[in-house]
């Protein structure tokens, strides 16, 4: 794991995309992340993985979930991932290998079926269900350009660590040190950075720091593992009960998608997305992906818990 040394940035003067300090760490996270994603068949329909690197307090739900696309692409022929319905069932360990299993519930005439579990020892992590399709993916809806400007010049995520309360300094100083294996760029804070409390839709920029080759199955998976940020965020940024933040822990309890088009998360996609509802402590919110040409490429739709302190 590449480690950049709090004295390399200044939440003064937050970096940017040519900060070399913070390209190093975005590329070395994507070089972990890469080797997470190489599965090593075990047999029996079962595959170990590496985990990623240790950037939160548990296994990263993006992780499993590409992880779990992977394995079960591995035992269908012919066919490309359609959807992914996904449910978190216990915490992991971020750092420790993982076990995954697949189970082969059904191959039709142009639709198969799998069953997956990611395992770390004795925890069961995810359980999955996947649809694979032989169909093409055209002719496609009708869809007009985007009306977003782009993100060049939007500020990165870490720009926005150089705001943060000094309460949250040290969570925002962590995205910077241990960044994602993405480039994200948005022109709100997250929440969680000290973002505003607002409803509708909050869109962001994202696409991986350098060109990783032409797999569409590599490049799919790593579109699941990216859908999973900042959805979670947009819970606590459309609670009604703010006072209700101030002490309280935050989980996805799941995690669907639906794959629309080939995708090349190399280049530039924007994730938009919406609280749909909250019910007490559960939030649903719902993402759309797309192209720089605007093309819809995935959808996805994901469920949080706010638990109370």
């Amino acid at each position: 794991m590449y480690a950049v040394s709090p004295d390399a940035f200044s939440l003064s003067t937050p970096p940017n995309a040519g900060d070399g300090a913070l390209t190093r760490a975005t590329q070395s996270a994507l070089d972990t992340l890469l080797v997470a994603l190489t599965l090593e068949p075990m047999g029996g329909d079962r595959f170990r993985a590496s985990g990623e690197a240790d950037r939160f307090d548990r296994v990263f739900g993006g992780q499993v979930i590409a992880q779990a696309l992977l394995a079960a692409s591995a035992t269908v022929v012919g066919k490309d991932p359609d959807s992914l319905h996904a449910y978190f069932v216990e915490a992991g360990i971020p750092g420790q290998p993982v076990d995954v299993l697949v189970d082969r519930v059904r191959d039709g005439r142009s639709i198969s079926t799998r069953r997956v579990t990611v395992r770390q020892g004795k925890r069961q992590l995810l359980v999955a269900i996947l649809s694979f399709h032989d169909g093409p993916s055209e002719p496609g809806l009708g869809e007009a350009p985007p009306s977003d400007p782009g993100p060049h010049g939007l500020p990165l995520l870490q720009d926005w660590a150089r705001d943060v309360s000094p309460e949250q300094r040290l969570y925002g100083l962590s995205w910077i040190e241990h960044p994602p294996p993405l480039e994200i760029r948005m022109d709100e804070p997250p929440n969680f950075m000290g973002g505003p409390a607002a409803q509708g839709t909050r869109s962001h920029w994202m696409r991986l720091p350098r060109d990783v080759g032409d797999d569409p199955l590599l490049q799919t998976a790593l579109l699941a593992y990216a859908s999973d940020y900042l959805m979670l965020d947009m819970v606590l940024r459309a609670y009604p009960d703010r006072a209700a933040l101030t002490s309280f822990a935050c989980f996805s309890l799941d995690h669907s998608l639906w794959f629309h088009r080939p995708v090349r998360l190399d280049g530039w996609h924007l994730h938009t997305v919406e609280t749909q509802a909250i019910s007490g402590f559960r939030g649903l919110v719902r993402g759309t992906i797309r192209d720089a040409d605007g093309r819809l490429v995935a959808s996805a739709m994901q469920e949080g818990l706010l638990r109370p302190s």
